[in-house]
């Protein structure tokens, strides 16, 4: 891709350069990324609409427009940062809401959740439309990690009300952003899909690309319940290979259900290259809540790969699955009616979920660097656990 400057994109557009450099820093411009303490924008960017100039119109938002008019709809995901500058990016953003909510999602994904729901908090009743949607999924899930599940609740209601709330006059960007909002909150908790939800189709284009990269995460994860693995990971492939630039955060996300996608077809090595690529997006902004998350559906490959190399780091992210597993839990169980057992160690759940799926003893040990002895003994826990008595009966109580 061909970048200007801030300097030829002023003149070009016939507009400051300061103006310039305030469309980049709100995620305004499509593409632009940070060069030192400047910025570079695609040669064939288009120019933000002036607000004020369609503020009061019969139609304010155009139909056919992305969402590059609502910098508050979670800034820190949109944004191809270079990994290991993400502090560096958030601290140059201009004081306002924008910054509060980029600061609250990198609090969330480095695993920080009490701090999340301190700055998330201030935005759950803005009337900014993005701002408060935002503010809503943080505080969703940053409160499962801290064992407040009415608060919660609330926001993820909050989440379905505002897609409720939709009426024929409104515009199908911000109908974009309700969908993208009310499928994550659902799919992330295994819970079954709002009714009245657009379809991706209908959604995906109107989203600008980091979002649209994590909606696709979202979608194939979705597909990877529906256990097609081979669907989901085509997904995965194809939004990876598409994307101009690296979206770290969706980036990450993708790569994780990749390797769920990989494990469920058996193909460990493939795993474990995309579950190596998501931690070299992620080590050098401690964005490790992903890991944490995806824990039970990984196949071990956690204890495989990172809890040799980076013990300290594995340690961590163990500590963050136990907390935010527990509250996932206390919403999925009871709202499913599924039984996802709530009271074995992460090794245990690891091993449990590849001998669902099929895998010998002998397997497993050497998945994950442990004897056949070994795992025989985790399995005998678990089945003792669970009071069952059969080895195929360990679907049940495993995550899909």
């Amino acid at each position: 891709m061909e970048y200007i400057t801030v300097r030829e994109c002023a003149k070009k557009w016939n507009i400051s350069e300061r103006l310039v450099q305030k469309y980049c820093a709100q995620g305004r411009i499509n593409g632009a990324r940070k060069f030192g303490v400047s910025w570079e924008v695609p040669a064939d960017a288009i120019k933000p609409e002036d607000p004020r100039k369609t503020k009061g119109k019969s139609e304010p938002l155009c139909r056919n427009r992305r969402l590059d008019f609502c910098p508050g709809l979670m800034p820190l995901m949109n944004t191809a940062f270079e990994p290991g500058q993400c502090i560096e990016y958030i601290v140059a953003m201009p004081d306002g809401p924008q910054k509060k909510i980029a600061f609250a999602e990198y609090y969330y994904f480095s695993g920080r959740p009490e701090e999340a729901v301190q700055e998330a908090e201030l935005f759950l009743t803005s009337s900014d439309t993005s701002l408060r949607l935002s503010a809503c999924l943080i505080y969703a899930y940053a409160n499962l990690s801290i064992g407040q599940i009415h608060r919660a609740r609330y926001a993820l209601s909050e989440v379905k009300n505002t897609l409720a709330s939709d009426s024929a006059d409104t515009p199908p960007p911000l109908k974009a952003a309700k969908a993208f909002f009310a499928s994550a909150a659902a799919v992330l908790l295994h819970l079954p899909l709002p009714e009245g939800l657009p379809t991706a189709q209908e959604f995906l284009p109107l989203l600008p690309p980091g979002l649209r990269a994590f909606a696709l995460y979202v979608q194939a994860h979705y597909t990877y319940l529906q256990e097609e693995y081979e669907k989901s990971l085509g997904i995965v492939e194809a939004t990876l290979a598409m994307q101009p630039e690296v979206y770290p955060i969706p980036a990450i996300y993708l790569h994780l259900v990749a390797v769920m996608d990989c494990m469920s077809l058996r193909q460990p090595e493939m795993a474990e290259a995309h579950l190596l690529t998501a931690w070299k997006l992620a080590q050098p902004d401690d964005l490790i809540e992903g890991f944490g998350e995806h824990h039970g559906l990984l196949g071990g490959m956690l204890e495989a790969v990172i809890k040799k190399d980076w013990p300290e780091d594995f340690k961590r992210i163990i500590a963050i699955t136990y907390r935010f597993s527990a509250g996932w839990r206390k919403i999925h169980n009871p709202d499913t009616g599924h039984d996802v057992a709530d009271n074995l160690t992460t090794t245990e759940f690891a091993a449990a979920m590849l001998a669902a799926r099929g895998w010998t003893n002998q397997e497993i040990g050497e998945h994950m660097n442990i004897s056949p002895n070994t795992v025989k003994r985790y399995i005998s826990q678990v089945l003792q656990k669970l009071n069952i008595n059969h080895r195929q009966d360990l679907k049940k109580y495993m995550l899909q």
